[in-house]
């Protein structure tokens, strides 16, 4: 069974999709952008777009009913290669050891022109994997 989560502290859906669902006590996230929900601003610059994907990620996978330290995997696409050792240190404060698995991939282009999306993986704080 899938239980769709929405919530006003992440970027709404700007296409035919759910922000993030749960299916078989793991939480998926769509691809999350550096837009502020609250006013729909994109910050400037790679460090601080970093610091508001990452937000909105933290504030939807809490949504969710999961937190950052059960998160198992990330993809993070960016839109320049030079930016990832700034983004790189911001994913740093974020997350703990032991880290999440991750792949990171320079593409040509994202939704609104950001610099950078990332989505997740997370398990459930009541469903804990062996």
């Amino acid at each position: 069974m899938k239980q769709i989560i929405s919530t006003d502290k992440a970027p709404a859906a700007i296409g035919p999709y759910s922000q993030a669902a749960v299916v078989n006590g793991f939480l998926y996230t769509s691809g999350v952008i550096p837009v502020d929900p609250a006013t729909g601003n994109i910050p400037e610059g790679s460090v601080a777009q970093a610091e508001q994907a990452f937000t909105n990620i933290k504030n939807l996978i809490e949504a969710g009913g999961s937190s950052m330290d059960k998160v198992i995997k990330t993809t993070v696409f960016i839109k320049e290669m030079n930016d990832f050792a700034a983004i790189n240190e911001v994913y740093g404060r974020y997350f703990v050891e032991p880290y999440p698995c991750r792949s990171c991939v320079e593409v040509a282009r994202l939704p609104k022109d950001v610099m950078l999306e990332i989505e997740a993986i997370a398990e459930m704080n009541d469903h804990p994997v062996d």
